[in-house]
């Protein structure tokens, strides 16, 4: 049964469609390093996403005659310096006010994490004879761009609210969908229900569901982090789910992968998760809500209605997967008058004490 789980999603080395970073490809040590990564058992969007980093650092290097293996820091700021002035690839999809040039902050951070990755690999294997990696390791401070040892980061890091839908709005996106299929309902409901990120609600198999407690195991090899957890999901996704799988009996299909295509070209096979990136994507546009409203706002909206419901923030943090409690800070966004509301009712057995000190009259 194994064997035939794996053989839907191919071998490890299946993961790496090398027309997507050419230029990697036709690099024979940047080409061994992603193969690692691979073997390694890193996650496939991981692997995508070194793979697009690393094309992109060497079309630049290609592009200014600098030497890939012998690059110094001078040419990594020309490469971030390249970053922050090239238009912005996304186009009208930009999500914020300043970023219709250059890529967004963390697309940088990210493509400097993966160069640095490389080089470390390069200087590992002796490919590199500096072994002074070109990007470095500090904290971005002005005016002193590569810092110490004990310090992060090259580039300045900032951090950007997600957007979350108002109730008005969170109806409107619900309203539009009710008419779709009936896995795209499920796959919604899941999203928010678990506070499902994107790979992992594709990521689902048959095996993952315990429908007499109406909970979900994310795999640790499916999770960003890898790190496990159990979820939730409510009577409305119980209800959407029991008739889904009745469906894909009528259809014979059985175990394996929860949510399958049904495109005529990949009709049965296991969705992935550009598909879900188009289904989310028109119905955002269908409410109004596009450039706005994507794949991972049902999960921050999740954590933030926990938060609202009184949830500790350390539950909130296991619930989501996350291994840093900053984290979760980041996706829950409470009003003033919410946390105020909060703090009042935590504090009403506290307060209780405090009424020996009242008097009968008031003065």
């Amino acid at each position: 049964m194994r064997r035939s789980r794996r053989s839907e999603r191919g071998s490890p080395m299946d993961g790496i469609h090398w027309e997507y970073y050419p230029t990697v490809a036709h690099n024979p040590h940047a080409r061994q390093w992603l193969e690692i990564q691979t073997m390694l058992g890193l996650a496939h969007n991981t692997i995508h996403a070194y793979g697009r980093g690393a094309n992109d650092y060497l079309d630049f290097c290609l592009r200014a005659g600098r030497p890939f293996v012998e690059a110094t820091k001078a040419d990594i700021v020309a490469y971030i310096d390249d970053m922050t002035h090239r238009p912005n690839p996304k186009g009208d999809n930009i999500r914020y006010l300043h970023s219709g040039v250059g890529l967004a902050n963390s697309t940088m951070q990210q493509r400097l994490t993966v160069v640095r990755l490389l080089y470390d690999y390069l200087i590992d294997e002796c490919i590199r004879l500096d072994q002074r990696n070109p990007v470095g390791k500090g904290k971005f401070t002005p005016g002193r761009a590569f810092a110490g040892k004990r310090e992060r980061g090259i580039l300045r890091h900032y951090e950007h609210l997600p957007w979350l839908p108002g109730d008005d709005e969170w109806d409107r996106l619900l309203d539009v969908a009710r008419p779709e299929p009936l896995r795209n309902r499920l796959m919604l409901v899941f999203a928010y229900d678990g506070a499902l990120r994107r790979s992992e609600l594709v990521a689902l198999q048959m095996l993952d569901l315990s429908l007499p407690h109406q909970q979900i195991t994310i795999r640790p090899e499916i999770a960003k982090n890898g790190r496990g957890r159990v979820v939730m999901y409510g009577e409305v996704a119980g209800h959407l789910l029991q008739q889904y799988l009745h469906e894909r009996a009528e259809q014979e299909i059985a175990g394996g992968f929860l949510f399958r295509s049904q495109s005529d070209r990949n009709r049965g096979q296991a969705m992935n998760a550009s598909s879900w990136d188009k289904v989310v994507t028109r119905l955002a546009k269908l409410a109004g809500l596009q450039h706005r409203f994507t794949t991972h706002t049902p999960r921050h909206l999740r954590l933030t209605d926990l938060a609202r419901a009184g949830m500790d923030i350390h539950a909130i943090a296991q619930y989501a997967g996350h291994r840093n409690l900053e984290t979760t800070k980041l996706y829950i966004q409470l009003s003033g008058r919410e946390t105020a509301e909060q703090v009042r009712v935590r504090l009403q057995d506290l307060d209780r004490r405090l009424t020996r000190l009242r008097t009968e009259e008031a003065p």
